[in-house]
């Protein structure tokens, strides 16, 4: 791998970033309505009256840069980014953006993290299997069974959990990331209400996603299934099992891993309608109360962090292809 190729790479994960803030930057501000005061009005709609509402409006207005030229505000937005520095929550002042984010951070990557994987692993298998020749047929018409739920969306595949088995029989609770009362840590009361929480949030991802892996390696299979390598592999009288794994699967994977990089990238961003519907406490949900607040400091802080992870996901997947297959070469020629 050569030096200017890794410059190349690197300045492209710059320019993508940039791009992608810039973006982040502007959308929000086209929306209609004024952040500010839609915050007034909600104090007012919840105290009734608020006092020197009109001076409140222009203060914050002031306080959050919002009263500086667009221009101004980009270049400030942009020197805040450059030191990670998002600024105060519009509608949660005076916390700010950071803070509420490193708290629910946590919880999406635990979530979606082992959910994009147990997917991964499960539809890779089952596509592998229907697409492989010598699967029992019997098992080769039970796979497709286990894509069933695909066609459903992650939020109405939840919203159907909740109804069987929080509310119909009572297995596990319908919301929340862990249990009243429990004290939060590291200890084995919290872990286990944790997962105990997490477990229909990760079945509902899992079984409606995990057939796209499967579609995708069943095609990559097929693909691969009359290459010679594969023939000779069967002529020099090798053991299906070692067939399958070494020559049929690892030769498929590789547009797998790639899909699975950008997956993980987006993980910072969370599953909002799932969270939505657990009311679990992680970044998709404040990704949501972000949008339906206007809340431009926080939108722009979670989708510059989600950015900012595929980004750095491609970038790290393109370095490292090469020692994943030694058919992929940057060189030229």
């Amino acid at each position: 791998m050569s030096l200017p190729y890794i410059l190349k790479r690197l300045g492209m994960w710059f320019i993508t970033i940039w791009l992608g803030a810039t973006i982040i930057f502007f959308v929000p501000r086209l929306a209609p309505g004024d952040p500010v005061a839609a915050m007034v009005s909600r104090l007012s709609a919840q105290a009734g009256f608020v006092e020197g509402s009109a001076q409140m409006i222009e203060a914050w207005r002031v306080r959050f840069g919002l009263d500086e030229p667009l221009l101004i505000q980009y270049f400030n937005y942009l020197k805040n980014l450059a030191t990670f520095d998002m600024g105060y929550s519009l509608a949660s002042f005076p916390s700010r953006v950071n803070d509420m984010v490193a708290d629910a951070l946590p919880w999406t990557i635990g979530l979606l993290t082992i959910a994009t994987l147990i997917s991964f692993v499960l539809g890779n298998i089952i596509g592998a299997l229907m697409a492989w020749r010598r699967t029992p047929s019997a098992v080769r018409s039970l796979l497709p069974v286990s894509l069933t739920f695909t066609s459903i969306p992650f939020f109405m595949f939840g919203i159907l959990l909740i109804y069987i088995f929080a509310f119909g029989l009572g297995w596990f609770p319908p919301s929340g990331g862990y249990g009243r009362g429990v004290e939060v840590g590291f200890n084995w009361e919290f872990i286990k209400s944790v997962i105990y929480h997490g477990t229909l949030p990760v079945i509902a991802i899992v079984v409606t996603s995990m057939g796209f892996w499967a579609l995708g390696m069943r095609g990559m299979m097929i693909t691969n299934d009359g290459e010679d390598y594969m023939i000779l592999a069967e002529a020099k009288g090798l053991k299906p099992r070692r067939v399958f794994w070494r020559y049929g699967m690892r030769n498929s994977i590789l547009p797998q891993i790639t899909a699975l990089a950008l997956s993980l990238g987006l993980i910072a961003g969370g599953s909002t309608l799932v969270e939505y519907i657990f009311a679990y406490p992680g970044v998709g949900y404040l990704l949501y109360l972000g949008i339906v607040n206007n809340d431009y400091s926080l939108i722009q802080g979670i989708v510059f962090i989600m950015i900012v992870g595929t980004a750095t996901a491609v970038l790290i997947l393109d370095l490292l292809l090469p020692m994943v297959d030694p058919r992929i070469t940057y060189q030229r020629g």
